[in-house]
């Protein structure tokens, strides 16, 4: 059970919900979210449902849930994974990638899933941290969490035991991709979208402004809950993509991002950059939107470049994940890196399903 549109229905949208699905819960704390947008594929992961599963992301939909879930989720290079089938928000950013309890489960599926000759478990090497230079980005919580960033602290220092050389790293432009991405995302949404409607057979609303309408109709089950303003802002534009507010808006969010890892790890000599994932998750509030903290999953995100977040530890009995992410292409340094954590420090535990934490 997925959130609905991938969260890209209202600014109030609660991960995990759908009107057909109802809410999905976190497996190790049942009142807390599991992130999403791929909520169902993280928690039923997590909670041992199945062995592997195929997530999406557009900024956040991997490896936020896998994060929550304390699982491994890896959002591939874009253009990696074939998008076809795939309900799109963008076509600049979205892509398909694997979900398991390990690294090496996620590699294998990956391996399937690329369609290239490329057999990822290679790169899982053990020692690969020995050696490896690390950009560290401590400051990703923004001080909003301060057991994550002890957390984080603490990984900082297991990465150095293991034969990492730190480096502390604050990946530049964030403001210009974060300022432009939202803006280009409505109109590629409203492209898209459309584009996908007309192409899938069936019996479905034809286009944008037929989805909103379908959900107006029935307002009492899809409208329950949150609304559809980003549906509605989305349909304004028009999906217009030789509109000169949405070629400056998509140039500017890519190319700050792609600068923005890129250079830093030039300007360090690195092999990949690190932060928390996610903050521990929140408690599940219908209709007032997620409580987020903070995310690091936004330069991979617009760049296109690859991302992986495994199991970084726990703050009390939830799940905060480690992203790593480098530039594009380097989805089996990524995958290695990852692999070599997980394997030297064993964190990841299974689900309590605890009903709530009574704070």
């Amino acid at each position: 059970n997925l959130s609905e549109w991938a969260n890209f229905r209202s600014t109030l949208s609660s991960s995990g919900w759908s009107a057909v699905g109802g809410q999905t819960n976190n497996p190790y704390v049942l009142d807390r979210n599991p992130c999403g947008s791929s909520s169902g594929s993280g928690a039923g992961v997590a909670a041992s449902l199945a062995v592997v599963a195929i997530g999406t992301e557009t900024d956040g939909s991997i490896v936020c849930p896998a994060g929550a879930n304390g699982i491994v989720g890896h959002k591939p290079t874009l253009g990696l994974v074939s998008g076809d089938g795939v309900v799109p928000i963008s076509s600049q950013q979205d892509t398909a990638g694997p979900m398991a309890r390990n690294v090496t489960d996620a590699a294998i599926v990956l391996d399937v899933v690329d369609g290239a000759d490329t057999d990822y478990t290679d790169a899982l090497d053990p020692d690969a941290l020995q050696g490896a230079r690390i950009g560290v980005w401590s400051t990703a919580t923004g001080g909003s969490t301060p057991a994550v960033d002890a957390l984080f602290a603490e990984t900082v220092q297991r990465l150095e035991a293991l034969g990492a050389t730190t480096v502390e790293v604050v990946p530049p432009y964030q403001d210009e991709f974060n300022s432009n991405e939202f803006p280009a995302l409505l109109y590629e949404f409203a492209h898209d979208v459309d584009a996908y409607l007309a192409q899938t057979g069936g019996a479905h609303p034809a286009d944008l402004e037929g989805l909103i309408e379908f959900n107006r109709a029935r307002a009492d089950t899809e409208l329950q809950y949150f609304g559809q303003d980003i549906f509605i802002a989305a349909e304004r534009t028009g999906g217009n993509l030789t509109d000169q507010k949405y070629i400056t808006a998509r140039k500017t969010a890519t190319t700050a991002a792609q600068r923005s890892i890129d250079e830093t790890l030039a300007e360090f000599d690195l092999d990949a950059i690190v932060a928390p994932t996610n903050s521990p998750a929140w408690r599940t509030t219908l209709g007032e939107g997620d409580a987020f903290k903070f995310g690091s999953s936004g330069p991979a995100a617009v760049a296109g470049y690859p991302n992986v977040s495994v199991p970084m530890g726990y703050v009390g009995p939830l799940p905060v994940g480690m992203s790593v992410f480098a530039g594009a292409g380097d989805d089996p340094t990524v995958l290695g890196l990852a692999f070599a954590w997980e394997q030297a420090t064993q964190v990841r535990r299974p689900p309590t399903y605890e009903p709530t934490l009574n704070r």
